[in-house]
Formats: C-alpha cells, structure tokens, sequence
C-alpha cells in the first residue's frame, strides 16, 4: 500500500518516503541511482544520498526502480518522442517545397496516383490524401542515430528530491494537506485526494475543511469505509452523491446518477434530513441547484422511506411543490427596489456574499451617503470573510481603477477563456482605497510571523494560488497570470497526444506579436520554418502517441510576445485523448542532443481541459531584453474542427493583452504585508544557519530541518484561512 502512494508523495512534496531496509552497502547504487536520475532532470539531496548508500543494495536498487518511474512521468520521459523530419531542427524543408515533394511521392505510388491527379485537376490537394504526410516515415531508433548525444550545460534543470519521513506518516501529511486545503484542487488535486482518502480514512483527519469539493471527496472514502459522512448543507449531499457516481462533485457539469445501492441512498436520505430538521431555512439552497436535485430524487425514490419527511421537501423544493425562498432572491429584491441600505443589511448575515457583491452595491449607491454605508459594513465583517475571498476581492479592486472601455477577461472553473468590453463605471478612488486598506489590515493580522524570511527573487512574481484551477498538473508550473524568467538561447516547445478510440490530429503552432499585440508572423505545419526557427513537421494521427516540436531562437525573434499553442484540427478533445501534455525546453545553442531531452525540459503539463485550443503560457520580453513567461493556463472554444493558429490569431493576440495588463496578487504582495524579523534574497548558494521560513521555486538543500518551506507544490499555505 504505501509504495503505491509514493509516487503521490513524490509528485507533490519532492521527497521519496524514508526507504526501509537491512543495512548494507548501498553507496555504489546509490550514486548510480543519483546518476540515473540526473540523466533526467534530478539528483538526491545530500542527506538522501547518505541514507540509501546505508542501506543494501537491494534497497536501493527498488527504490530507484520506483522513483525513475515517477520522475520520467512528472518530466514527459515515459514516452517516445519521434518527430516527422528526421534531423529536427537541421534539415526543415521550405513548407511548399516539402508539400510538393509529398505530392510527387504520391504520384509515384500507385495506389494513389489517381486520386491525386483527380484532385489536381480540380486545383487542389487534401494533404491528409498523400501517403507520404502526417505520419511517420522512419522508427524511432532511426531517428535517435540521426541525434548526437546531448552536451551537459549549467544552466540544465536539476531538480532535487529530498529525504521524507516515515512512509505512512509522509502520506498522512500530505492526505491532510490536501484535505485541509483552503483553496479547491484542481482535478488531478482532487483524484489524488481521493486515492489518499480511501488509505487514510481511519487515520488522523484534518480539523477543518474550507472546500466543500474536498468534502465530498472524504465523505465518499467515509461512506464506503461505513462511516457517517460529514453533512452541513443539502449541497454536500448532493456533492457526495455525484461522488458516488464519479461525477463532478464541483456541480459545474452534469452528473449522470447512477443507480444507488440502497445502503448508499439511506445515507443520502438520511443527511438531508437531518441537515433541514437542525435548519429548515437551508432549504432555500435547493433553488440553485433544482436539476440536480430532481435527478438525484428520481434515484432515491424518497417516497419510499417516510422516517425522513425532511428529505422529502428537498425534493418538493426542487420540483416547485414547496416554496423556500431563497437568500439570493432576498437581495435581489431589494436590489431592485434600488434598496442598497437593505440590502447591504441582509447582505451582512452572508460576510462572504457581501465582499462578492462590493462592487455591484458601489455601483448602485446613489449617493455618498450609501456608498460609505457599503464600505463600512465590509469593514465591520471583514474578519469573517474567507482568506481566499479577501485575496480575490483585494486583486479585483485593484483592477477597477482602469478607464471605461478596456478590455474585460472571463475565465471559468474550467479554464474557458473569453474577452468583453468592460462598460462598468470604474469605483470611485475612495471607496476603493478605503476597501484596499481594510483587505491588506486583515490579511496582515491573520498571516503568521514568519520570523527569518529566506526568499528566493524567482518566487516574487508568482502569482497566489487562490484556485487550483487556476494552474495544471505537471513539473515546473505556476498558476495563472505568474511571471518567471526565461534563460537561455533556444526554445522548444513540445507537445504529445495519444488518441483513444478516432483519429486524433493535435497541431502545434507559436504565434509572434509585437508590442501593440499585432502579429508579426508564427510557426506552424503551414509555415515550418522562419527567422526565428522550426517546426518539426506535422503528425496527423496517434494511436500509438505523437509529438511535434517548435524551436525558436529567442535572439533572432521579431515580436516582443511569443504565444505557443495547441490546436485541435480533428479528433478528440483535451479531455478524451488517452493523453496529451505540454511543454518547453531551454537549450544552449551548442548542446545538440535529441529532440527531447528531459533533463532540459522547465515546464510540463498535462492538457485537461474545454475547447478546442489550449494556451499554456505566453513569453514576453522586457524592458531589459529577458524574455520572461506569463503563465495562462486557457482553453479557447474554437471550432469543431480544422482550428488553425492563422485562424484564432485576433482572439489570441485579445485575450493575451487582457491577461497581461491586469494586475495579479503574487507572492511580493503577500510577504509585503508580514511581519519579518529579517528578510533575505537567495542567492542560490549559501543556505543560513538556523530554521527560516523559505518561500521560492525549489527547497534548497541543506536548509535546518525545523524550516518551514513554501514552494510551488504547496503555494497554497500562503493562503490564510
């Protein structure tokens, strides 16, 4: 049991789990364990070396056979990653001389050659038609002989892996962590979570749980473990029964009910009707989600347990048979009796609604008069708002002070981007300032004093976790709308898909704009290579997986954005491939290599998400020439199919400069406000004596181990509750 949650513990906290075993000479393994694991990016801590070379060697030879598995995944290595053109980058064909090259071939082939004569009377060729394009024309053997061996750089990726704990109690921490999160996981956060729950669930559980998704999560592992589960709303119930039935338990989707045991429907009925006997009003939280409910009522056949008259009027709330009025609609009626006093009034029995609603209410006010009554009912419940929703209303208000007219960006739970005109008056300089100084007065008094603060530059402009959404699962990624330094001469981008059942053709492209976000040109299967580099030729299918590969060289590069993306021509989407992922490498000029290399890859991805075209990150050059990233984390909607990057350049280059000119709360705001005895910048080398509080993009080796380390895996302890 626990080795099959190591990778879990490895994947989130980058330590491997004390390994357990006679004592032996391991130090040879061990260090061609360390040598195995730097051919793909990463290398033992110092303490983690001394404690395996203890050990024997069959100890170390498990434990190494287990961690590659999982590092070679997190990076992209599990895979073969072959490319259409044999010598990539060398050799790239002009893109019409290679088209015709493929139609010569097909007119060579007998099989094809009247088709294609066919087509060229009538003026034009389906590409898809030619035997010799999109698909691969030699193995990958062959292509790793046209590859010399990769020439190691300093500048590689080295990412460490530190000694963990006990096994079980390393999984304990991390079922707690997730669990107790006061962000909601994302959903690869919320698949392990539920992996962890089922192994956890008669150990420790967290004190609280802010995110009721989570809640869910645990109350499915509670209920088949016959424990009761935890209920408080009508909501949680119908988030457990969409757990049931592998469902979304966010109640953004649909789910489809499956049919209940009757072990499980009791349970259902059961918590909701001691939810609405201990608090009948909570009735009213049906009407936002009544089809939910309806489906889930045509499952549990109420009518058949009369014991619960509770659960039954959820139901007839549902279905319009029993009116409970709702709190939402409570305001929404003095709101339109222009009644902002009342409203805000209700409003302040609902902290959390209230701060969601600032905006809208200052806008309403009709004088001062009202709009200092908002103010100070924020003021005077701002301790009981969530941390989170302080954070998200503080970066909204900073966003306002912008002129009527600009651009107003919309991303959903799921990543769905789409761009509007934003016609709202801007809130007046006042009120907003006033809300600014409560938010950052509350959030300074709930964030603990972190003592030595040991920061690492990189990790400033990381923007806060408020959503796990707002990132992707993978190595090396940093939620939306962060900023990290880009260094180094090529970029490769690199994307791999798998289809499932149709054929599945995924096109990488990389789109250049200027500083006005006018396009300046791309790279694409339609334009293989430019000035400022080369495609690695187009893969129409993958039953058995396929990858495409851009390299750029940032020097020679015209625009000052470039904006990679994966666009789906045809086949399935992000979310029913077998698999598909992102990603990029920096390489210098002369380390040759092949065309994946892991150990130089920074970022990977998996692409799980709506639309048709997915927008990873964009890369910007500054002021000062470094070309830096801005993470996105987009899904456009496209078309249903043929989604070209000449086709979604306009929609690209709107939402692109919507994204980058608002502004992000990121890891400098939020240690601006603590109260630090000291605070140092990270050099890179020289680690402080004495425990610190460490904030930056990897643990650092050798720090005192009664450290607190905050790193991207687990950002989101920044977040106060």
């Amino acid at each position: 049991m626990v080795h099959r949650l190591e990778p879990l513990v490895i994947r989130h906290t980058r330590r491997i789990p004390s390994p357990t075993g006679p004592a032996g000479e391991g130090a040879v393994a061990a260090r061609q364990f360390d040598a195995a694991l730097l051919s793909v990016g990463f290398k033992l801590s110092a303490e983690l070396l001394e404690r395996l070379s203890g050990l024997s060697e069959g100890t170390v030879v498990d434990t190494a056979v287990r961690t590659l598995g999982t590092v070679r995944e997190m990076v992209g290595d599990h895979v073969r990653h072959n490319v259409y053109f044999i010598d990539f980058p060398a050799n790239v064909p002009d893109t019409y001389d290679f088209w015709a090259r493929c139609v010569a071939e097909a007119l060579a082939d007998e099989s094809a050659r009247e088709s294609v004569l066919e087509q060229l009377g009538k003026g034009a060729v389906d590409l898809l038609t030619l035997p010799s394009y999109g698909r691969y024309q030699h193995t990958y053997a062959e292509m790793l002989g046209h590859h010399e061996e990769l020439i190691a750089a300093a500048g590689d990726r080295v990412t460490v892996l530190h000694l963990g704990g006990d096994a079980e109690a390393e999984v304990t921490d991390l079922y707690l962590a997730l669990a107790g999160s006061t962000t909601p996981l994302g959903e690869d956060g919320l698949r392990d979570l539920d992996v962890l729950a089922r192994a956890c669930v008669d150990g420790p559980q967290p004190e609280t749980i802010p995110v009721r998704e989570n809640r869910a999560v645990l109350n499915r592992a509670r209920l088949r473990a016959g424990a009761p589960p935890l209920l408080d709303t009508v909501t949680d119930v119908l988030r457990l029964a969409c757990a049931v039935s592998d469902g979304d338990v966010t109640l953004v989707a649909a789910t489809r009910f499956r049919r209940l045991t009757r072990p499980v429907r009791r349970a259902l009925l059961a918590g909701l009707d001691s939810v609405v006997a201990a608090a009948p009003a909570k009735l009213a939280d049906v009407h936002a989600h009544r089809e939910g409910f309806k489906r889930l009522g045509e499952r549990l056949h109420p009518h058949e347990y009369p014991q619960w008259p509770h659960a039954a009027d959820v139901f007839a709330v549902a279905r319009g048979e029993k009116r409970a009025r709702s709190f939402d609609s409570r305001v929404e009626e003095l709101l339109g009796m222009h009644d902002v006093t009342g409203a805000v009034e209700l409003l302040k029995s609902a902290p959390g609604k209230l701060f969601r609603a600032l905006d809208r209410l200052l806008r309403m006010a009709l004088d001062q008069e009202e709009r200092d009554v908002v103010a100070a009912a924020a003021e005077e419940v701002v301790a009981d708002v969530s941390g989170r929703v302080l954070l998200s209303v503080r970066e909204h208000l900073a966003n306002r002070a912008r002129d009527t007219g600009e651009t107003r960006v919309f991303v959903n739970r799921l990543g769905r981007a789409w761009v509007t005109e934003d016609e709202r008056p801007p809130v007046l300089p006042p009120e907003r300032e006033r809300l600014i100084a409560a938010l950052d007065a509350e959030l300074r008094r709930r964030l603990p004093a972190p003592g030595r603060l040991l920061i690492d530059p990189d990790a400033l402009d990381v923007a806060l976790p408020l959503s796990g959404r707002a990132t992707a699962a993978g190595l090396g990624v940093l939620p939306r709308g962060s900023v990290s330094p880009v260094d180094g001469e090529l970029l490769r981008f690199f994307v791999y898909w798998k289809q499932a059942a149709h054929r599945t053709d995924y096109d990488l492209s990389a789109l250049m704009l200027d500083a006005d976000y006018a396009t300046v040109c791309w790279l694409a299967y339609t334009n293989l290579k430019d000035l400022e580099g080369e495609h690695s030729g187009d893969i129409t299918e993958a039953p058995d997986g396929a990858s495409e590969f851009i390299d750029l060289r940032l020097g020679a590069a015209r625009g000052e954005f470039i904006v990679p993306q994966v666009n789906i021509f045809a086949g399935e989407g992000f979310e029913e491939v077998e698999e598909s992922f992102f990603g990029f490498m920096l390489r210098g000029s002369g380390q040759r290599g092949r065309p994946f290399e892991p150990r130089t890859v920074r970022m990977k991805s998996d692409l799980r998400g709506p639309g048709r075209v997915a927008l990873p990150l964009a890369f910007r050059r500054g002021e000062d020439g470094r070309w830096r990233a801005k993470w996105l984390h987009l899904y456009l909607k496209g078309t249903p199919a043929a989604n070209r990057v000449e086709g979604n350049r306009v929609s690209v280059a709107t939402l692109l400069r919507g994204i980058v000119e608002r502004e992000q709360l990121t890891v400098r705001y939020l240690t601006g406000l603590m109260d630090v005895t000291t605070t140092t910048l990270w050099d890179g080398k020289t680690v402080p004596e004495g425990p610190v509080t460490y904030i930056g993009l990897q643990r650092p080796d050798g720090l005192h181990p009664d450290s607190r380390v905050v790193v991207p895996e687990n950002l989101r302890d920044l977040i106060p509750e």
